[in-house]
Parts: C-alpha cells; sequence; structure tokens
C-alpha cells in the first residue's frame, strides 16, 4: 500500500492480526458500506407474480392459436 494514500468508502486496511488463520479469508467485504437492500413488500410481490402469470397465460394463449 502507498504510504500517501488514504482508506475512503471504496477502500480499506485489515490488521494482519484481524486476519482469521484458521481460513484466510480474504474476501472482498467493505465494512464500511452498509448493506442498503430495499425490502418489497409481500403482497407487491405476489401482484408482479399474479401480472406475470397472466401475462405468460396469454402468450402461451397466442401461441396454441397459431399453431
Amino acid at each position: 500500500m502507498q504510504k500517501t494514500k488514504t482508506d475512503s468508502e471504496n477502500s480499506w486496511t485489515v490488521s494482519v492480526a484481524d486476519v482469521d488463520k484458521t481460513t484466510f479469508d480474504l474476501s472482498v467485504k467493505n465494512p464500511h458500506k452498509k448493506d442498503e437492500t430495499a425490502l418489497r413488500d409481500p403482497k407487491e410481490i405476489l401482484d408482479e407474480m399474479k401480472e406475470l402469470d397472466e401475462e405468460a397465460a396469454g402468450i402461451i394463449k397466442k401461441i396454441k392459436g397459431i399453431l
């Protein structure tokens, strides 16, 4: 690491003492970033599934009509 560079939002340093010596897990997991996964309302998901099912059924009906 360059001595003139400092940690930013997209970088971080880990002390050698903090590395798990049994797994040596060096996977990229920025500890400074929060998990911002927005969860959708279950009703919204079910409504979208119903719409997609109806759309798929319509497409299948059109394909059967062509055959």
